[in-house]
Parts: C-alpha cells; sequence; structure tokens
C-alpha cells in the first residue's frame, strides 16, 4: 500500500481538475509534516474503508465527503483540452471515478510486483469489492468498475479521449511528493519508493512529467521486487501486516496470509 501510493497520487494528478484540487486546498507541498501528514491520512482511510466495520467505513466515507465539499474552484490557466475557468469539483463522481480506479490498478500492480501476481477471478474480486464504496462517495452504483477487463477499458480510454494532461501544478507537486523536505534521514525508503512510483507509471504519463527510466532503472526496480518478495516470505505476519488488516482476519476468522477483501494491506 505505501508503495503504491505515490504512483496513484501521481496518475490522479495527470488530470487537471485534480491536480487543481489537490494544489489549492491540500497543502500538500507544505512541508515535511504535511507530507507525512498527507499520506498517513490516505493510508488510514484506505485500510478503514477495506478492513473496517460498516460503522468505521460510513465513519470515514464522511470525513472524506466533508473534505471533499470544501473543495471546488475554478483552472487558473489552461492545461491540455481544459480551458481556463473549467470548474472543479471534488464531488464530481467523475473526478471521484478517476481517483478511485488510479488506486484501485495500483495497488494491484504494486501487489503483482511485490508480493505476487493474483489471478485473473481475485482481480476481478478486489474490483468487485472495492466498487461497492461508490454510493458512499455520490458515485451511482454500477460506475466503477467492478471487473480488471473494465478497469482497463476505463483507464484506456481516458488516454484515448485526451482528458489526462501533465501541467506545472502538477509537476510542482510531483517534485514535493518525491523529493519532500528531510528526505536524507530515509533516504533509503524514498529511493524504493521513487523507483516504484516512476517504474510503474505509464509511460505515456512518465513522459508527460519529463521523468527519465533507463533500461537499468527496470532492472534495479526487478531486483528490489525480488529482495522484498524472497524477505516476506521469512518475514512472520505481526511485522509483515498492518494491525488493521490482522484485526480484520481475527474478526472474519480469515487464517494468517490469506487475503482479506482483496490484497492484504502490507
Amino acid at each position: 500500500m505505501v508503495l503504491g501510493w505515490g504512483r496513484a497520487i501521481l496518475m490522479q494528478l495527470a488530470h487537471p481538475l485534480v491536480a487543481a484540487g489537490v494544489g489549492a486546498h491540500s497543502g500538500f507541498d507544505a512541508g515535511a509534516l504535511a507530507y507525512v501528514q498527507r499520506m498517513r491520512s490516505t493510508i488510514g482511510a484506505m485500510l478503514s474503508l477495506t478492513f473496517g466495520t460498516e460503522s468505521e467505513v460510513r465513519e470515514t466515507a464522511g470525513r472524506i465527503n466533508a473534505i471533499h465539499r470544501r473543495v471546488h474552484g475554478r483552472l487558473d490557466c489552461a492545461v491540455g483540452g481544459y480551458p481556463a475557468g473549467t470548474p472543479y469539483d471534488a464531488t464530481d463522481p467523475a473526478l471521484l471515478t478517476w481517483v478511485h480506479c488510479t488506486l484501485i490498478d495500483s495497488q494491484l500492480r504494486t501487489y503483482a510486483l511485490f508480493v505476487g501476481p493474483l489471478a485473473p477471478d481475485e482481480e476481478d474480486r478486489y474490483c468487485a469489492e472495492a466498487a461497492q464504496i461508490g454510493p458512499l462517495f455520490g458515485v451511482a452504483a454500477g460506475d466503477l468498475p467492478d471487473t480488471k477487463g473494465r478497469l482497463d477499458g476505463y483507464l484506456e480510454r481516458m488516454q484515448r479521449e485526451d482528458r489526462l494532461a501533465v501541467g506545472e501544478g502538477a509537476r510542482r507537486l510531483a517534485g514535493a511528493l518525491l523529493a519532500p523536505p528531510g528526505r536524507r534521514w530515509v533516504a533509503p525508503a524514498l529511493w524504493l519508493g521513487r523507483l516504484t512510483t516512476v517504474g510503474l507509471l505509464p509511460a505515456f504519463i512518465r513522459d508527460a512529467y519529463g521523468f527519465p527510466w533507463r533500461a537499468r532503472d527496470a532492472r534495479r526496480l526487478r531486483s528490489a521486487a525480488a529482495v522484498l518478495r524472497a524477505a516476506r516470505r521469512v518475514t512472520p505476519p505481526a511485522l509483515r501486516e498492518w494491525p488493521a488488516a490482522r484485526k480484520a482476519r481475527s474478526r472474519h476468522g480469515v487464517p494468517s496470509g490469506a487475503p482479506a477483501a482483496g490484497p492484504p494491506a502490507e
């Protein structure tokens, strides 16, 4: 989940209206503390929505909706096919669908790389279970992709219909994400995070941000993933999994190591 977070955020920012909302309302690049708080808040919300009880899920959705209702405005300048003055609103179901799909796609790709590939029916189950939260955020039931095929088709349409464009605001936010203040203290983790984030981006989005990606970078990512996969096999669940995942397994009687609500949050 942590390693997939950056990739999902940069994909979200490739939508000019999402980037405008993040840049104007989130304090995303306001310093090291804001960076850590945002990551903890985002990952905490994802864990609650995935593993929480029904009341915890509704409480988390309520908090997110309250934040979204305050996020609206207009583009300051033209970006891609969006002219200056184009309105954005964080409660827009179309934007919520894009954010949701980038998260689900990033989770599946990161899980496949660092844990192992899922069977097609497992991927479909993960998408279907994740899609159930749509109505909690104002997205009509059935509008979120509920299979891997529908997810892939949606992402392809977003590219084909030129709904994505990386502007200067998105590039500035990407710089804050990949090189946060105080980074010298956590240099190894940031190196792996940047390598994963950039390496798993679709090529056209990576190029739009201006990130270089060479054959040696791809080899490094494959090597790092192999090391983590090997380490995971010998690491006990108490150290390998988030507490929320272990609580969910215990609550539902799921054996340790088995997926709960899709890929486990590791």
